[in-house]
């Protein structure tokens, strides 16, 4: 699971009575109208159940691209000589998502997530046919940074489509379903992409892809359109993430006009996350420019888009994106170097390193749904202690495999059980953020839980590049049609030092109540 999936939500603002009564809809609903729910409603109920599968729809698209290209990625990378910098394949994606992010959150809080939504979605399509059609490792990167924007678009337009269209109640319902969406992808995409790469060629992993959106945009945007259309009464843009508050109490009118200075220290963000990306690839003196010019942009510009506080662990909504940034980081930069060990130095195929993944998908989704019932609320950050605990236990069982006695199906039982605690862990990240979120607030709180995973993504992918490289990472390009199969220490300094990072988030889990 490579790419950001939306497994959660913000805020609600609507609220429906029974199955057959339509919600009064609307951006300016009251957050206090779920008492009125009956007690057969669900998210399939009828006043949810287009709107319910249409962003569903979405989700499975996105899980869909995620565990194919995943697969595809070691093919790709060795036909057009870009092993060196394979890590920037997914770091470029990150990178222009934390720009998304924040664009999205600002465009939905003053005028409703339906333009960032369509946009985003059309954007990725536009990626994954540059990726696609790609001459060279370069262009094909610049294809992952343009799908990056579209997804970063998309994943926080969608948090508040279903904060703005569901009751508080049955959120966890539909992040559960989100999680479940990614079930069949996460078991067919590794199989679809690999027959695919190794029978026809990989472009066509990327190329097929855009010919699913069609469906998405034509049941999701309908009912977008009709439930969470406009800006909330009291949108200021001056949210916890930039005040570091839970809550606001707005202007009493909405605003339409965008903040500069929060999309200004977005571009920077994300300039600065770039630099920083190519200094730790580029391993000379001279990439210190780069690195310090990255630094220099990057480090007030977190500051003024995270809550205060989020990188002393302050109790509350700092904590809690810490944790997501966290958790998302040190489990995305691992699961990356995946597939290509496992194709560079045990020897399989595309289609069974991928394989190595799928049972993560069910694992996951089953991690999401036990974090979801009513009777595990008293216990979620325990449950979340136990999930961090757990994806550092995978991530550090992952190079057990370069031992060549080592069974290979060893990292396809690790990684069940990691995205079993990342099930845990993601969606009550967007449990707890919901409860110290306002409606007007609903974009900018989103973002900057995804600020957070995007980012930890992008500078964990740069440290584990990184490292790749320096121990010989670009010499695994010929491992598969070598026996003594490249440079098993090069992935040993991916992974270990992930683990280590997991086992920061499991402390990070006892910093998130509020007293």
């Amino acid at each position: 699971m490579t790419t950001p999936n939306p497994r959660d939500t913000d805020v609600a603002d609507v609220a429906d009575v029974t199955d057959d009564t339509e919600t009064t809809g609307g951006p300016s609903g009251g957050p206090g109208a779920t008492a009125l729910s009956g007690p057969r409603e669900s998210v399939l109920s009828r006043p949810y159940r287009a709107l319910s599968v249409g962003i569903t729809t979405v989700v499975l698209l996105i899980a869909f691209e995620a565990t194919a290209v995943g697969t595809a990625m070691p093919v790709a990378a060795r036909e057009l000589d870009g092993v060196s910098v394979y890590a920037f394949a997914f770091s470029g994606y990150f990178t222009t998502s934390l720009f998304g992010m924040v664009l999205s959150g600002q465009w939905s809080d003053r005028r409703g997530p339906l333009g960032p939504v369509t946009t985003g979605i059309a954007a990725f399509a536009v990626g994954l046919l540059l990726s696609g059609t790609a001459a060279t490792m370069w262009m094909f990167i610049l294809g992952r940074a343009v799908q990056g924007l579209g997804g970063g678009l998309v994943i926080v337009g969608l948090y508040v489509v279903v904060g703005r269209a569901y009751p508080e109640h049955l959120r966890p319902a539909i992040m559960a379903a989100f999680a479940a969406s990614w079930v069949l992808p996460s078991v067919m995409g590794p199989l679809a992409a690999g027959a695919v790469t190794e029978h026809i060629g990989w472009r066509w992993v990327f190329l097929g892809t855009p010919l699913l959106v069609a469906l998405p945009l034509a049941l999701a945007l309908p009912q977008i359109r009709r439930r969470a259309a406009g800006p909330v009464e009291g949108a200021t843009g001056k949210g916890a993430a930039g005040a570091g508050g839970s809550g606001g109490r707005g202007s009493g009118r909405a605003r339409t006009s965008f903040d500069g200075r929060r999309i200004r220290l977005a571009l920077a963000i994300s300039l600065g996350a770039g630099l920083l990306q190519y200094a730790a690839q580029d391993l000379r003196w001279l990439s210190l420019v780069p690195g310090v010019a990255g630094a220099a942009l990057l480090v007030p510009a977190v500051r003024g888009l995270l809550p205060r506080g989020t990188y002393r662990a302050a109790r509350g909504l700092p904590s809690v994106v810490l944790l997501r940034g966290v958790a998302a980081g040190s489990f995305i930069a691992a699961e990356s170097f995946v597939p290509l060990m496992l194709v560079t130095q045990r020897g399989l195929s595309p289609t069974l390193a991928g394989l190595s993944l799928a049972a993560g998908g069910g694992t996951w989704a089953l991690g999401s749904w036990l974090q979801s019932r009513p009777r595990v609320e008293p216990y979620r950050e325990t449950l979340m202690t136990v999930g961090m605990v757990l994806v550092a236990a995978a991530i550090a069982a992952a190079p057990s495999v370069l031992i060549e006695s080592v069974p290979v199906w060893i990292v396809a039982v690790a990684w069940g059980f990691g995205c079993f605690g990342m099930g845990l862990v993601i969606a009550s990240t967007s449990v707890l953020l919901l409860k110290l979120s306002a409606p007007s607030e609903a974009g900018t709180n989103s973002a900057a839980l995804q600020i957070s995973d995007g980012l930890s993504n992008v500078m964990l992918l740069a440290v584990g590049g990184a490292a790749f490289a320096a121990l010989g990472g670009g010499t695994v390009a010929h491992a598969a049609t070598e026996s003594s199969g490249g440079s098993p220490g090069a992935f040993a300094a991916v992974f270990l030092p992930m683990a280590g990072v997991a086992l920061i988030g499991a402390w990070v889990t006892r910093r998130l109540r509020t007293a």
